[in-house]
């Protein structure tokens, strides 16, 4: 009696959707709904009763992997075109919201209802938070009769909400006490592969410089533009300035994207000699400059301008090699104090706390 799901295709597709939601989150591209989903979210997330948007993934997934499911059925005794929500709940959805420190309930499925009830208007009777229970009636209802492909934009937009509640929550980074600089590399590759749209390089690069003001107690200030800052409107002649006694002793920029000459010329003419920059570096994460960029600086430098690249995984492990365990420890306090800041992306620090597991696992 009802129909069996695949819980690690459920589990696929989950993950998938949920890279995509997050990705248009950050970028605020969001997929469009109809009115009645949207109405439908907003009042399932502005509920305090947590079961019945946790309980409607379910619902979109089995919709997903079989249409012949009758989604208002979560109990395998109900008919032949029944599902098993509580299993579904049990080993796809809560273990999918714990392991991205989601917000979700601690109680067992639909523990806001009583047992073997159908997502039906009549089940109602009796249910306290009946705003709630209407809209996922509601968000049922118009998923059950849109076409098979609306299903993934449906469960991307309820996923949105999800990440809202994520993103308001405190998330507690994980913490190691000591890392191996061979662990150390590990780790700053797998975060300069995380697509963080420069803020994840941008922090490495500043908690580095930090540890070693500390380290070597230098009289630097140091001072970072936001991702989203164009340097020329903050007036600023890279991502990250250091300066001692009020003027500038080294500009760095900070790019994921392969530098050639055209890049090196532009910011020379707009940024190095305007503001009389005389020590300037690239700091890259992965392509290294063409040769056309460094015959470039090699003739800036021939006319009085330094002007180098370095790799930032690289440099990163050099100094960690050469400023001792003590300050190895403070850089990872410098990185954790920046990473816990309330504009850094949670998706991101769910990020850190998933690598720390696989290090210390």
């Amino acid at each position: 009696m009802g129909r069996k799901l695949n819980y690690e295709k459920a589990k696929e597709v989950l993950n998938n959707e949920f890279a995509r939601a997050e990705g248009e989150y950050g970028a605020g591209e969001l997929v469009q709904v109809s009115k009645k989903i949207s109405k439908a979210s907003e009042v399932l997330f502005r509920s305090s009763t947590q079961a019945f948007r946790e309980a409607l993934i379910g619902c979109i997934l089995a919709r997903i992997q079989d249409p012949q499911i009758d989604i208002r059925l979560p109990y395998m005794n109900q008919g032949d075109n029944a599902y098993n929500g509580r299993t579904l709940c049990e080993k796809v959805v809560t273990p999918f919201l714990q392991d991205r420190t989601i917000p979700c309930s601690k109680a067992p499925f639909l523990s806001a209802l009583r047992r073997n009830v159908s997502f039906v208007p009549e089940t109602a009777k009796g249910i306290r938070d009946k705003a709630a229970y209407s809209g996922l009636l509601s968000f049922i209802e118009e998923l059950r009769e849109a076409p098979n492909e609306k299903a993934r934009d449906y469960l991307r937009y309820l996923l949105y909400g999800f990440i809202h509640l994520r993103d308001a929550a405190e998330i507690q980074l994980s913490r190691v006490k000591r890392l191996s600089l061979d662990q150390s590399r590990d780790l700053v590759g797998r975060l300069l592969e995380t697509p963080s749209g420069g803020l994840l390089p941008l922090l490495i690069c500043v908690a580095m410089f930090e540890t070693i003001k500390r380290s070597f107690d230098l009289n630097w200030e140091i001072t970072s533009l936001g991702i989203n800052v164009a340097d020329s409107a903050a007036g600023a002649g890279g991502d990250i300035t250091i300066k001692r006694d009020g003027s500038t002793v080294l500009t760095v920029e900070i790019t994921e994207r392969e530098i050639d000459r055209a890049r090196v010329v532009s910011t020379f003419n707009t940024k190095i000699s305007p503001l009389g920059l005389d020590d300037y570096i690239f700091f890259f994460t992965a392509l290294p400059p063409t040769e056309d960029a460094r015959a470039a600086t090699r003739q800036y430098f021939s006319q009085g301008h330094d002007i180098n690249f370095l790799s930032i995984q690289e440099w990163l492990i050099n100094c960690l090699g050469t400023i001792g365990p003590g300050n190895r420890q403070i850089f990872r306090e410098e990185f954790l104090k920046l990473l816990s800041a309330r504009d850094v992306p949670s998706g991101l620090k769910v990020t850190w706390n998933d690598l720390m597991k696989g290090l210390i696992s």
